[in-house]
C-alpha cells in the first residue's frame, strides 16, 4: 500500500500545486479564493445555489465569481473552510465535472514534478498536469494554440458517434475568430484583466452603485399595482381577454423585481431578499425562485457552454450551436441530449419556430419548477432548508387564487378558459425573447479554463441598446453583460453603470456588444439559421449516401 504524505492542516500553511491536486483526486472539493485555498465539501450540500456552480469552480481561482454573486457575509463564512493557502498566479485545473483528470499525491509521484506549473494558452493546468486542457479539444501539435475535438469528445455515448468531419472544422473556426477578435489568453494578459475587472468594482462601489434606490421600486409597486387592479377588474366586467393581457403584463414586470432578489440586489440582505423573491416567484406567478437560482447560478459561471450552461441547452427544439449535432453529455442534468430523429426535423425549422415555442415557454418553467420540488433538489439543510417548504406553500397559493379562483371558479366554459390561458401567458412571452437574445447570438466558443472571468462574460453576452424611457419594458435584461460582470448591482443603476464598463472594454480591448433590440433579434434568428442550414446539410449527405449505397470511406 502507498504512504500517504504528511498533510498540514494549519490555514496559513503554504500549500503546493501538486498537493491540491491530490486533494481533488481523492474526491475532494478543493477551490482558490483571494489566495486561500478552500475546501467546501461540508458546504455544498447545502448550498442555496446548489452543488453545480462549486463543482464548476474545482481547482480554479474562483476569487472573481465568488466576489460578484455572493454577499460579504458569505464571503466571511468561506474562511471557515481554509486549510491552507497559496502564493502567485494561480494556473486553473480543469474541474472534473468539465472532464478534468487528476493525480494522487503519494511520496512516489511528488517530489519530480511538485512545482512544474508552466501554463499553456489553452490549458486547464501545468504541462504536466494530469489532466487534458479541455475535455474537448486537443492541441493540433506542441506550437499550435488551435485545438482539436478528441475522437470520444464530450459526445458522451454509450457508443461514440461519428459525426461530419465540417462540424470538427467549424469549431476550430470559432475558436480561431474568438481568440483573434479578444484579448490574448496569454496568463499575464488575463492577470491584467482580472486587476483592472477588481479596480473596477472598488471604482463602482465608490460611486454608490451598488446602492438600492428604494423609491425605483415604489415606482415598480405602483406599475404592478395598476395592472393587477385592471386585470382584476375586466375580470369583474366578464372581459376575459382584456383581463388576461394585464394579467400577463403583471406577470412580465414581476419577474424583472424576482430577478434582482434572486441575486440581492434589493436589499442586499439574504434572507430578506430570498422572501421578496419568492413571494413574487411562487405565491404570485407560479413560478419557483429555487429551481431559477439553481439553474441561473450554473448560467452565470459557465455562461454559454453547451455541456454546462442550462440556459442554452434546449434541445430538441432550439441548437445555438453546431456542437449540439454531435448529442453532447449535459453536466447540468446529467444526460445526453440526443440529436435524434425529432431534434433532426425541429431544428431544421428552428429560425421560424423561435417565436412561437417563446410565446408558450411559460407552461415549461412550470414543469421546471415542479420537478425542483418535488424531486429533493432543493437544499435540505443549511441556511437554505426552509426554502422548499416556502416555496410549496406558496405553489399551492397560486394554485389556489389562479387555478381554482381564476380559470374554475370565475371563467365560464371551456374556450374562455382556453382563451385566458393563452392570452396571459403569450402576452408574457416577451421576456423569455429578452432573456435568450442576450446569449442566442453570442460565442459558444471553448476558449480554456485560462480565460478571466470578465472576458468570458463580456465573450458570450450582449447588452441592448434601448432609450432611458423603455428601461421599465427591458427590466434590467437590456444591459445583461453588465449584470454578468456585477450581477448583484441593482438593475435601476445598470445605465449609470454602461458608461463605466464601455471606458474599461477600451481600457482591456475587450469587445462590448450591444445590438439594437430589432438588430439583436436579426442576430438570434441568424444563428438559430444557420444551424438550421447545417442540420439539413447533415441531413441530406445522410440521403445521399443511404441512396447511393455509400458504407466505407473512399479517397
Amino acid at each position: 500500500m502507498e504512504k500517504t504524505a504528511f498533510r498540514p492542516s494549519r490555514k496559513d500553511t503554504l500549500l503546493t500545486r501538486r498537493y491540491i491536486e491530490g486533494l481533488i483526486a481523492e474526491g475532494k472539493h478543493v477551490i482558490i479564493f483571494e489566495n486561500r485555498v478552500l475546501r467546501v465539501d461540508p458546504f455544498i450540500k447545502y448550498h442555496p445555489g446548489g452543488e453545480k456552480p462549486i463543482k464548476h469552480m474545482v481547482g480554479r481561482d474562483a476569487t472573481d465569481e465568488i466576489n460578484a454573486l455572493h454577499s460579504e457575509e458569505a464571503r466571511q463564512r468561506m474562511h471557515s473552510y481554509q486549510i491552507g493557502r497559496i502564493e502567485g498566479t494561480w494556473i486553473n485545473f480543469l474541474p472534473p465535472i468539465q472532464g478534468g483528470k487528476f493525480r494522487a499525491y503519494t511520496e512516489d509521484t511528488c517530489s519530480s514534478d511538485e512545482d512544474s506549473t508552466t501554463p499553456e494558452v489553452f490549458s486547464g493546468s501545468s504541462q504536466d498536469g494530469s489532466i487534458p486542457p479541455s475535455p474537448i479539444f486537443d492541441a493540433v501539435d506542441s506550437k499550435s494554440t488551435v485545438r482539436q475535438r478528441k475522437p470520444t469528445g464530450t459526445a458522451l455515448t454509450d457508443q461514440p458517434q461519428a459525426k461530419p468531419a465540417f462540424l470538427d472544422a467549424r469549431t476550430r473556426e470559432e475558436i480561431i475568430l474568438d481568440t483573434a477578435k479578444y484579448p490574448s489568453l496569454d496568463p499575464a494578459s488575463q492577470e491584467e484583466i482580472k486587476r483592472k475587472y477588481r479596480e473596477l468594482n472598488e471604482r463602482i462601489k465608490a460611486e454608490g452603485l451598488y446602492d438600492c434606490n428604494y423609491s425605483c421600486y415604489f415606482v415598480e409597486c405602483c406599475r404592478y399595482t395598476l395592472f393587477a387592479g385592471l386585470s382584476y377588474m375586466f375580470l369583474r366586467m366578464g372581459w376575459w381577454a382584456t383581463s388576461a393581457f394585464f394579467l400577463g403584463c403583471f406577470w412580465h414586470q414581476l419577474v424583472f423585481t424576482a430577478h434582482d432578489a434572486g441575486h440581492m440586489g434589493i436589499t442586499h440582505n439574504f434572507h430578506v431578499d430570498t422572501v421578496i423573491g419568492m413571494f413574487i416567484a411562487d405565491y404570485l406567478g407560479g413560478l419557483s425562485l429555487g429551481w431559477w437560482k439553481r439553474s441561473h447560478n450554473v448560467h452565470h459561471i459557465v455562461t454559454n457552454e453547451p455541456e454546462h450552461d442550462p440556459d442554452i441547452e434546449h434541445i430538441p427544439f432550439f441548437a445555438i450551436s453546431h456542437r449540439f449535432l454531435t448529442s453532447l453529455r449535459s453536466t447540468y442534468y446529467d444526460r445526453i441530449m440526443t440529436f435524434d430523429a425529432p431534434a433532426r426535423f425541429l431544428l431544421k425549422f428552428q429560425n421560424y419556430s423561435y417565436y412561437p415555442i417563446m410565446m408558450l415557454a411559460r407552461f415549461n418553467l412550470y414543469v421546471l419548477s415542479w420537478e425542483y420540488l418535488l424531486k429533493g433538489q432543493a437544499p435540505k439543510r443549511g441556511p437554505a432548508w426552509w426554502h422548499v417548504w416556502f416555496e410549496l406553500v406558496g405553489q399551492v397559493f397560486f394554485w389556489t387564487w389562479f387555478g381554482y379562483g381564476v380559470m374554475y371558479k370565475t371563467l365560464p366554459d371551456a374556450s374562455s378558459r382556453i382563451i385566458f390561458l393563452l392570452v396571459s401567458h403569450i402576452v408574457s412571452s416577451p421576456l423569455h425573447v429578452q432573456i435568450t437574445l442576450s446569449h442566442f447570438a453570442m460565442s459558444t466558443a471553448d476558449l480554456g479554463v485560462g480565460e478571466s472571468f470578465a472576458q468570458k462574460m463580456l465573450r458570450t453576452t450582449m447588452d441592448v441598446d434601448c432609450p432611458t424611457w423603455l428601461d421599465f419594458f427591458h427590466g434590467g435584461l437590456q444591459f445583461q453583460a453588465i449584470h454578468h460582470l456585477y450581477p448583484r448591482i441593482p438593475r435601476h443603476n445598470l445605465r449609470r453603470t454602461q458608461k463605466f464598463v464601455i471606458e474599461f472594454c477600451r481600457d482591456t480591448g475587450i469587445p462590448y456588444a450591444i445590438f439594437t433590440f430589432y438588430d439583436g433579434n436579426k442576430e438570434v434568428i441568424s444563428r438559430l439559421g444557420d444551424v438550421a442550414k447545417q442540420v439539413r446539410l447533415m441531413e441530406e449527405c445522410r440521403k445521399s449516401i443511404a441512396e447511393g449505397g455509400v458504407f466505407s470511406d473512399h479517397h
